[in-house]
């Protein structure tokens, strides 16, 4: 092969490499270290609510300088708790989506009240105990989704007042904290209403933050 034709193909191949560059490199920088998937609470406007910006803030200086994400899990968040069942479905949908994208990202799963309710759907176990048994609720999670999620933080979880932490039943036991603020009627026995709107502040989140942590 002449000089002159070495010399072409190089800078062929050197055009190449310049144009498919940018395409690794942009896939890498749309995954995350980390990414949480959280579930707002009834009433919230959509986002991942006050709970679920509470935690992530806690947990982000935790991470060694690893890069993280948020999802806001779409669903009504409404009176119509029926519903939940919707965001169930939109985390899995996301979950999977995150597992064929970006294999590498570690998933956190949170949820607070309502969303804490779908997030016990997608582990397998019921929201509100036998309550209601399996009315309104979405299918668990497969297998292969369940072991994506690297840990699972909810608050002021229903299922906990009626026997079923996430932390101790269902897919995610022993990588799952449950956290009920004393008091709170929606996950334990008490009369405190205002007791299940303090999730967002100390200790609840940085408890929340170092579990989660010391499992990414």
């Amino acid at each position: 092969m002449s000089t002159t034709r070495v010399a072409a193909l190089g800078a062929v191949l050197t055009a190449l490499g310049a144009l498919l560059a940018p395409i690794g490199v942009a896939r890498a920088d749309d995954c995350p270290d980390v990414e949480v998937i959280f579930a707002r609470g009834t009433g919230e406007p959509p986002g991942i609510g006050r709970v679920g910006q509470a935690f992530a803030g806690a947990l982000a200086p935790r991470l060694g300088g690893r890069t993280m994400d948020t999802y806001a899990v779409n669903y009504p968040a409404s009176l119509n708790f029926l519903a939940a069942a919707s965001g169930a479905d939109d985390a899995a949908a996301r979950i999977a989506d995150m597992g064929a994208r970006c294999p590498q990202t570690a998933l956190v799963l949170g949820g607070f009240s309502q969303g804490a309710a779908a997030v016990s759907m997608l582990a397998g176990v019921p929201p509100v105990g036998q309550r209601i048994g399996t009315i309104g609720s979405a299918p668990p999670l497969p297998p292969a989704s369940a072991g994506q999620v690297a840990a699972v933080a909810v608050f002021g979880n229903p299922g906990t007042r009626f026997g079923s932490p996430l932390s101790s039943t269902g897919q995610f036991a022993g990588r799952a904290i449950d956290l009920c603020s004393g008091g709170d009627p929606i996950c334990s026995d008490g009369r405190d209403r205002g007791a299940h709107s303090s999730y967002e502040l100390p200790p609840y989140p940085d408890q929340a933050a170092g579990f989660v942590a010391g499992l990414i």
